[in-house]
C-alpha cells in the first residue's frame, strides 16, 4: 500500500492514575476481554499495515498480554506525555512502511474500524498534514474544544481550563485520536515542547505547529460516544453496561431468550445456541459456548466452558474450564472446575463438586459429593456424601471407577484406587484397596452397642437424663 496505506500507533504507556490501581489501565478486564484488546482488534479490522504499541508501566505484563503477529512494542521508560510517546517511537516511524500514521489512545473500546477508515479517507481527501478525530457530545465539559477556522480547518485545540466563554460554548471536542502524514510528522517532531502547565509533550500541540508552518489540519467527526476514553472505574462500569446490553440484544435477535437482559451478563466472546433460556443474575464469561435448547438458572456463573445441546444448569452453580455433554443436568449449587468433563445424560446434583475429573455417560452424582482427579465410567451411581480422598499431603492421586459401579452413600474412596466394573461398595465404607469387578466391598469398623452406657454416664454426673 505504501504512501496510500496507514499504520497505527497505540499510546498505552501510562499508569492507571485515576483508576487508583497498580495494574496498567489496559490490563483491566472489560466484558470478558482486557481493555487494551479492543483497540488492537479495531486496528487489525481497519486494515493497518503495521501496528505499534507504546508500553511503559508494567511493560512486561503488557507484552505478554497483547503479543501477536504484526504488533511491534516500543518502550516508553518515562511517561512524559502523548507527544513524548511519539518521540520515543521515532526510530520505528522512520522505518514505517506507510504514508500515514494514526495515533490512537488505547482506552477507547467502543471505537469502530469503519470510523478509522473514514478518518483516513478524510485525511487523504483533504491532503492534510494532520486530521483530528472529533465528536460532539451533548455535554462537552472536561474536553478540549476544537476551534475551526476558514474552510473548516482546525485552528486550535483549547483545553477547557484555557478556554474563554465563547470557546466553552463549542460542542465539538477532541477525542485524542489523530491521523498524520508521516513525513511532516517526523519533520516537525522536534518542535514539541514541554513548556506548558502539564510539563508534558502534548500531541495536540501539532495543531499549532502545523498551522504555524501553513500545513493543513483537517477534522473528521466520529459518531457521538464511539470515541469515549475510559479514565476511571466509573466510566469502565458505564462502558461495561453498554457492551453487555449490546451483547444481550444480539443474542435475542439470534433466538436466545434472556428473561431479564438488564440483569444478565454475557461477555462478548461467548456464543449461545438458539432456544436457550438464560435467567436473571447469570454470568457467562470468557469464551464460554452454550448449545441450543439449554436452560441456565438464576445466579449461575459459567466461565470458559463448553455446554452441549439441551443442558440444564439449575440455580446458583459455578462452572469453570469444564465441558458438559448434551442432556446433562447440573445443580443446584454445584461446582465444576479445572477441566471437569461430564459426558452426555449425566446428573450432577446439589452441593456436588467435580474437579479435574471425567464423569461417564449417564452417571449420577446427585448429593453432597466431591470427585477430584477421578475417572468415572458410564452408568455409575455415586451415593450421597461420597468423597474421593485424592490428596495424601504430598501429591494428588487418581481414582478410577469403572462402568456400572454402585457407590454407596457416605463412602470415603482413598486414592490411588480402582473399583472394577459392576461392583458395589457398601454405605458408610472407607475403601482403601482396589475392588475386583462384580464384587461387594465393605469397609466399615465393627459396630459395638454398650447397653445402658448413657444411663450410667448420667448417674456418674449426678444428673437425670433430660
Amino acid at each position: 500500500m505504501g504512501q496510500e496505506g496507514f499504520s497505527i500507533l497505540i499510546l498505552a504507556g501510562g499508569k492507571a492514575t485515576r483508576f487508583k490501581s497498580e495494574v496498567a489501565k489496559l490490563l483491566h478486564p472489560l466484558a470478558g476481554r482486557l481493555l487494551g484488546e479492543y483497540v488492537l482488534r479495531t486496528a487489525a479490522a481497519a486494515g493497518a499495515e503495521q501496528v505499534y504499541m507504546i508500553v511503559g508501566h508494567q511493560s512486561e505484563e503488557m507484552r505478554k498480554a497483547f503479543a501477536r503477529p504484526g504488533l511491534e512494542f516500543i518502550e516508553q521508560k518515562e511517561q512524559l506525555g502523548t507527544g513524548h510517546a511519539v518521540m520515543v517511537a521515532r526510530p520505528a516511524l522512520e522505518e514505517c512502511p506507510s504514508g500515514m500514521v494514526l495515533a490512537l489512545v488505547g482506552d477507547s473500546p467502543l471505537l469502530q474500524a469503519e470510523t478509522l477508515q473514514a478518518l483516513v479517507a478524510t485525511h487523504r481527501k483533504e491532503q492534510a498534514a494532520c486530521t483530528v478525530l472529533s465528536m460532539r457530545p451533548d455535554n462537552p465539559t472536561g474536553y478540549g474544544r476544537v476551534v475551526r477556522g476558514t474552510g473548516g480547518r482546525v485552528r486550535a485545540i483549547v483545553e477547557e481550563k484555557d478556554a474563554n466563554p465563547a470557546q466553552k460554548r463549542i460542542h465539538e471536542v477532541n477525542t485524542g485520536i489523530l491521523c498524520f502524514s508521516r513525513l511532516p510528522l517526523l519533520a516537525h517532531l522536534g518542535e514539541l515542547s514541554s513548556a506548558n502547565a502539564q510539563k508534558e509533550y502534548l500531541l495536540t500541540d501539532f495543531v499549532e505547529i502545523f498551522n504555524r508552518h501553513r500545513l493543513k489540519v483537517a477534522v473528521h467527526e466520529a459518531p457521538v460516544g464511539e470515541a469515549w476514553g475510559i479514565n476511571d472505574r466509573e466510566q469502565l462500569a458505564e462502558v461495561s453496561r453498554t457492551l453487555h446490553r449490546q451483547k444481550a440484544m444480539a443474542l435475542m435477535r439470534d433466538g436466545v431468550t434472556l428473561t431479564d437482559p438488564a440483569a444478565t451478563y454475557v461477555d462478548l466472546d461467548v456464543t449461545v445456541g438458539p432456544d436457550t433460556v438464560i435467567e436473571p443474575g447469570v454470568n457467562l464469561r470468557g469464551r464460554t459456548r452454550l448449545g441450543s435448547g439449554c436452560r441456565v438458572g438464576p445466579y449461575s456463573t459459567i466461565s470458559d466452558s463448553v455446554l452441549g445441546d439441551g443442558v440444564t444448569v439449575r440455580p446458583s452453580c459455578v462452572i469453570a474450564d469444564s465441558e458438559i455433554g448434551a442432556g446433562v443436568t447440573i445443580g443446584p449449587f454445584a461446582h465444576l472446575r479445572m477441566g471437569a468433563v461430564i459426558e452426555s445424560d449425566g446428573r450432577i446434583g446439589n452441593f456436588v463438586e467435580i474437579k479435574k475429573s471425567t464423569i461417564g455417560r449417564g452417571t449420577k452424582a446427585q448429593h453432597l459429593t466431591y470427585l477430584g482427579d477421578a475417572t468415572v465410567g458410564a452408568g455409575v451411581n455415586i451415593g450421597a456424601g461420597t468423597i474421593t480422598c485424592n490428596y495424601d499431603g504430598n501429591k494428588k492421586n487418581p481414582t478410577i471407577i469403572e462402568e456400572g459401579v454402585f457407590v454407596g452413600s457416605g463412602n470415603m474412596l482413598v486414592a490411588p484406587l480402582r473399583i472394577g466394573r459392576g461392583s458395589y461398595t457398601a454405605a458408610g465404607s472407607t475403601i482403601t484397596e482396589n475392588v475386583p469387578p462384580e464384587s461387594l466391598a465393605i469397609g466399615r469398623a465393627r459396630q459395638v452397642n454398650k447397653q445402658g452406657w448413657a444411663r450410667e454416664r448420667q448417674k456418674g454426673k449426678g444428673q437425670k437424663p433430660g
